[in-house]
């Protein structure tokens, strides 16, 4: 069949289940975007390139597809940079398309080159896979390269450049490849390691299952949820794999900031460590909470990447492959031997949810402004329970980690790069990524939501059930908080602190979105709901104490330790 070269790229993507564009649309890509609308696909046009970069890496956490996004040739391709290298440490399998001008004007030597920079070489060291489409036949190539090293090993982005010579040339080429045809489709573990790991934890008294952030990327929860079962076993959450899978709410403990999943560890003999790196914030699997009885333990770890394996830690029964066909495989090997529940299983059920239940009541209620345990205890209550949560910002998230009351299937943030200002864009790639029926809540700060709050108007122009609950102190408070360990109360403070005069609900009308002020805690709750019943994309303006944000940080020793120096 004969088509345009900007067409079939549509068609390969197609081939891996992805329908889904974001970007600004210019020379280079108007004739994409009219197209893939034509043949059916959400195209989502942002205010900002990095927004559509964020919003392609949101749309993989809630597909496990990779995303697809665009920039326009020089400023736009700059724009994703940011972008790109939050994928890369978040481990993201975004693709990047970045136009380009003709290469007849990238060799010629004469200067003043208007909108053009040499693009390839700035951005090569941020991703997986670099390259240009310089001939129409190179199409399918590049593309199921880019796909195929966006998928393999550890997961990350790609960037192939899209020069304008190229457009409009025509390629006659057949049906393309289903992705089985040219790489690894959820490879399994061989034979005689599942049979390994399934002695290790026949034999184990008291297992755990460690599930981290690329079990709920994958869709992976399900098969996780069958051998939870099958074991009998609590499930420990990474600090970067926040979300709950439905039906193991209450055995479900977040790492490092639960007694329960501290007690649960220590006394772990065996290890099921799923969809994790084991960095930093788990401590390697090594130090904290792991030391004390680390000579008694066993591992079992289920990883991509070949090359991950015994770098942070040793393993007893490496399981190299895709945790969605490894974890079947354990679940096929262990479903005649079901495990009873370990006695201590119940006692830490009662006892997450007792500490909750205090942590909500011992929130401070009083004050001159809304304390931020208060806030976030207010904001999760009133979370939907069908709803997509959004983290974002620095000290709040310090705060949601201990204090809230909701246990979100989907919670969509980045842990590894700690990049601020991804709430809103997440949130809109997420929820597009779902069809835009679930609800979604943006919990965030002020400073984080001011990034790039021009996509309300997006979201608001997709009609999204989107409620943006921000914090606002009128100040960096991560950062007010360092000035003060650093050089003690009182001392100057450069560079933190902002207007306030900024109103975050009025700024919501403007942008064609519901907004509402709030100054006391208890009217949270039914702000929120007035928000949701609004039927329009939602801002709640939450005025919080500045002091208590910068300086009562729950848990911030825990944080601390995230930092293999020790001196953050």
């Amino acid at each position: 069949m004969a088509v345009k070269v900007y067409e079939r790229i549509l068609h390969l993507f197609e081939a891996e289940g992805i329908n889904t564009l974001f970007g600004i649309p210019d020379p280079n890509f108007v004739h994409m975007f009219l197209t893939a609308e034509k043949r059916g696909w959400q195209v989502v046009a942002p205010h900002h390139e990095e927004s559509a970069g964020f919003m392609a890496e949101a749309a993989f956490r809630m597909t496990g597809k990779p995303g697809l996004c665009i920039g326009t040739l020089g400023p736009g391709v700059a724009n994703l940079a940011g972008a790109m290298m939050c994928a890369k440490v978040e481990n993201s399998p975004v693709i990047f398309l970045g136009g380009q001008r003709a290469r007849i004007t990238e060799q010629r030597v004469r200067r003043g080159r208007i909108q053009f920079i040499k693009q390839s070489g700035l951005f090569e060291p941020s991703v997986k896979y670099c390259a240009s489409i310089e001939y129409a036949n190179q199409t399918d190539e590049i593309i199921r390269e880019a796909l195929r090293a966006t998928l393999t090993g550890t997961p990350g982005p790609a960037y192939v450049e899209y020069p304008a010579h190229v457009i409009q040339e025509e390629l006659d080429v057949g049906e393309p490849l289903p992705p089985s045809a040219y790489r690894l489709v959820e490879q399994g573990a061989s034979a005689q390691m599942i049979a390994k790991a399934v002695e290790l934890i026949k034999a184990a008294k008291n297992p755990i299952l460690l599930v981290g952030h690329a079990v709920h990327c994958f869709r992976g929860g399900e098969s996780v949820k069958a051998l939870a079962n099958i074991l009998n076993c609590p499930v420990i959450q990474t600090s970067g794999g926040t979300s709950y899978i439905a039906g193991l709410e209450d055995r479900t403990f977040p790492y490092g900031f639960s007694p329960a999943a501290v007690e649960a560890v220590v006394k772990s003999d065996l290890c099921i460590a799923i969809g994790t790196e084991l960095g930093e914030p788990v401590h390697y699997g090594l130090g904290r909470h792991w030391k004390e009885n680390d000579a008694n333990r066993k591992w079992v770890y289920i990883e991509l990447d070949p090359k991950a394996i015994g770098v942070n830690r040793r393993f007893d029964a490496p399981l190299v492959g895709d945790l969605r066909a490894i974890v079947p495989q354990l679940v096929e090997a262990l479903k005649d031997s079901p495990r009873k529940a370990a006695p201590e299983l119940a006692t830490w059920i009662k006892s997450e949810e007792k500490r909750m239940a205090e942590l909500a009541e011992s929130a401070p209620k009083g004050g001159e402004r809304i304390h931020t345990a208060r806030y976030v205890v207010e904001a999760t209550k009133a979370f939907p329970k069908d709803g997509i949560m959004i983290r974002d910002g620095g000290a709040t998230v310090i705060f949601q980690w201990t204090y809230t009351q909701a246990k979100p299937l989907d919670v969509i943030w980045n842990q590894n790069f700690g990049h601020l200002g991804t709430g809103l864009p997440y949130a809109i790639g997420a929820m597009v990524a779902d069809g835009g029926k679930r609800p979604g809540m943006l919990l965030t700060s002020d400073s984080a939501f001011l990034f790039h709050v021009s996509e309300l108007e997006t979201a608001a122009r997709l009609k999204l059930p989107l409620v943006c609950v921000v914090g606002v102190d009128h100040q960096w408070g991560l950062e007010v908080g360092v000035y003060k360990r650093t050089f003690g109360k009182g001392s100057a403070e450069t560079g933190v602190h902002w207007s306030k005069d900024v109103r975050f609900d009025k700024m919501a009308e403007g942008f064609g979105c519901y907004g509402e002020y709030v100054d006391k805690a208890e009217n949270i709750g039914p702000a929120i709901a007035r928000a949701y019943a609004s039927g329009k994309t939602a801002v709640i303006h939450v005025a919080i104490d500045p002091t208590v944000n910068s300086e009562e940080m729950p848990n911030y020793s825990e944080f601390r330790t995230w930092y293999a120096e020790g001196t953050q």
